[in-house]
């Protein structure tokens, strides 16, 4: 009988499992709750597959699905770091609502008429979103800063930011809807004109794959220079492969949903292009929208995970008294961490009103719970000290398949509320149960 091997310093672990399952998932370090997570969504997916005669495995129902998700997905991103640090951020929506607003007073009519750029100008999008920023920026800075250094609890005072916000928003234009936004802030929102088309999706595909293939060279670069554990080559290559196949097959998506009838032949027309018998086929490609989201998630990823900033928030989540102790100047890391919230629920007001086309006062309503309900399906835990961007941008695709799929079947709008509050309840449960058998 063979002997164990004896692990050394560049043996990895999964050289000693059996079980070619878990030698794989231990190969190739993939978190088991992550794995968890694509499975529930794949259960759901077919579901609801299933349950609407195939009306939810579509080209045209996943694109809009990933074009929906987009304003949750961008906001969940900053939230993750809010609840690792035992905070919480019940005002997101609210801040969505006033900044959305904001943004659609300056470019119909601040920047327009009273400042007299007149409609269309090209820096009318630039200065809105730009305006909306600097508010959502300073929302974040005031709640942040009462909170670290007033030290009033996070609860209480975006709870009362939930409450003031969605109050402004309706006091900017006595409550009046503001349409229609500039034509190039309409972009944002997607749309058949708010999307790259076939070529330059593909061009995204193949610069993805090789930044994934790039990433996971220096990755093992950087082990073997500090002489840490590597992954075998084959789950190197395993991880290649997975990555630019989801990557290459989202692409394909994409690009299979095409343009309505009526605007492909008025496109064709007006730029002289014949159109043939079974019709223009132009594909929708990658929404606008939908890059933002995955470009916001990706800085946040390497703000949470590659800078002394992103260490700091873990620090404090998992002991706020020894990160303290540690030299850590806790209070402007909170004053930071809100901030960079209110910014990111800017970016979000900019998705939002652009897709709608309109600044309303309805807009971002309950999207705080849907924001916190992402994060928390997606692994991060209420306790603190844990959590993921990825797992939370998947949380939100979750959520957002949920509604989705319920829409499609037919579903009345509370009982969609009921499901979503019970799939809430069941996700904190489950981060116990997991937490509780770690330790």
């Amino acid at each position: 009988m063979a002997e164990p091997r004896a692990m050394t310093s560049t043996t990895h672990p999964s050289e000693m499992v059996q079980n070619p399952l878990q030698r794989f998932l231990m190969a190739t370090e993939i978190d088991t709750r992550l794995l968890g997570m694509i499975g529930a969504l794949a259960i759901i997916w077919v579901g609801f597959n299933f349950f609407s005669g195939g009306l939810f495995l579509t080209p045209r129902n996943l694109w809009n699905l990933s074009v929906q998700t987009a304003s949750v997905a961008v906001m969940v991103t900053g939230m993750v770091l809010v609840i690792v640090t035992r905070n919480i951020d019940l005002s997101v929506g609210s801040i969505l609502g006033v900044v959305g607003m904001v943004m659609g007073v300056m470019q119909t009519q601040i920047l327009p008429v009273q400042l007299g750029l007149g409609l269309g100008h090209p820096l009318i999008w630039v200065l809105s979103l730009a305006s909306g920023l600097v508010v959502g920026v300073g929302i974040g800075a005031l709640q942040g800063s009462i909170i670290a250094y007033l030290k009033v609890p996070a609860f209480i005072v975006t709870l009362g930011g939930y409450l003031v916000w969605r109050g402004a928003a309706w006091w900017v234009t006595a409550g009046r809807t503001v349409a229609p936004m500039d034509s190039t802030f309409q972009l944002m929102g997607g749309g058949p004109a708010g999307s790259i088309g076939s070529l330059w999706s593909w061009v995204v595909a193949a610069i993805a794959c090789a930044a994934i293939v790039i990433g996971l060279y220096f990755g093992r670069r950087q082990r073997q220079r500090f002489n840490f554990p590597q992954r075998p080559v084959w789950a190197e290559v395993s991880l290649a492969v997975i990555g630019c196949g989801a990557t290459l097959g989202a692409v394909a998506v994409a690009n299979a949903y095409p343009w309505p009838v009526r605007i492909a032949e008025n496109y064709a027309n007006a730029n002289g292009i014949a159109v043939p018998e079974g019709g223009l086929f132009i594909s929708h490609g990658i929404a606008i929208p939908v890059l933002i989201a995955v470009g916001v998630g990706v800085v946040m990823t390497f703000l949470a995970t590659r800078t002394r900033f992103g260490r700091y928030v873990y620090a404090m989540g998992g002991n706020p008294e020894a990160a303290e102790l540690a030299g850590i100047n806790t209070r402007w890391v909170t004053v930071k961490i809100f901030m960079l919230m209110g910014a990111l629920c800017a970016i979000a007001a900019a998705i939002s009103t652009a897709r709608l086309n309109a600044a309303t006062n309805a807009l971002g309503t309950l999207d705080e719970l849907y924001v916190i309900a992402a994060a928390v399906i997606g692994g991060t835990s209420l306790a603190g000290g844990v959590g993921t961007i990825a797992g939370a941008l998947l949380g939100a695709l979750v959520m957002q398949s949920l509604q989705s799929g319920m829409v499609l079947m037919g579903i009345d709008s509370p009982l969609q509320s009921i499901v979503v509050g019970i799939v809430l309840v069941f996700a904190v449960w489950l981060d116990t149960l997991y937490r509780r058998n770690k330790h």
